[in-house]
């Protein structure tokens, strides 16, 4: 119910912003231009950026990847696409906002913090007690629980994961040169 009304004030608020503007700069058509334009705009936006989102999402729901800083970067520039496709200049203003790079560091160090708490409590939920003193990690804890050292290590990565930033475009592996083998083409006469 605070939902449905939230986006009725917003809904009237746009529109009241709309006829506003629309007599400022005379004319109800060019802010009526500016929602097409900025639609097409958004859908650039959404393009661009969520082509490889999915499989990304999948595999940080999974819990096989922590953030990837390619996915933390197209987030907001795909929120902002998003916001843009929503005809109004509140909306449109928003967009604009999240595209700065310094509000995006903030929405993506919010967004990381979200998603740790939501693994965190996942992986509680699914060792549902058997973990113990997970914070403190003492001697008994490790004798209680056969995930102890498993769950450490994740927490360590994930520590690691927002402090440093990873390419994800380096695969790890050994690489070793190959000799082709030549062969001459005879002439026949």
């Amino acid at each position: 119910m605070k939902l449905f009304l939230i986006v009725l004030a917003g809904l009237i608020l746009e529109v009241f912003v709309w006829i506003g503007v629309g007599d400022l700069v005379g004319s109800m058509w060019y802010v009526f231009f500016w929602f097409i334009a900025a639609f097409f705009m958004g859908m650039n936006l959404i393009r661009k950026y969520s082509a490889g989102l999915m499989p990304q999402m999948q595999q940080m729901r999974a819990g096989q990847m922590t953030g990837d800083p390619a996915l933390t970067s197209n987030l907001p520039k795909i929120l902002a696409g998003f916001f843009l496709l929503i005809p109004g200049l509140i909306t449109d203003v928003l967009a604009v906002l999240i595209l700065i790079p310094s509000v995006q560091n903030i929405f993506k160090n919010a967004m990381m913090k979200t998603m740790a708490k939501r693994q965190q409590a996942m992986m509680e939920k699914m060792m549902g007690g058997m973990m113990g003193d997970m914070n403190g990690m003492g001697g008994g804890a490790q004798g209680q629980s056969p995930f102890a050292d498993l769950m450490r290590q994740m927490q360590d990565m994930q520590q690691q994961g927002g402090s440093q930033r990873q390419d994800s475009s380096i695969i790890d592996g050994e690489a070793r040169e190959i000799t082709p083998d030549v062969q001459k083409i005879e002439m026949k006469d």
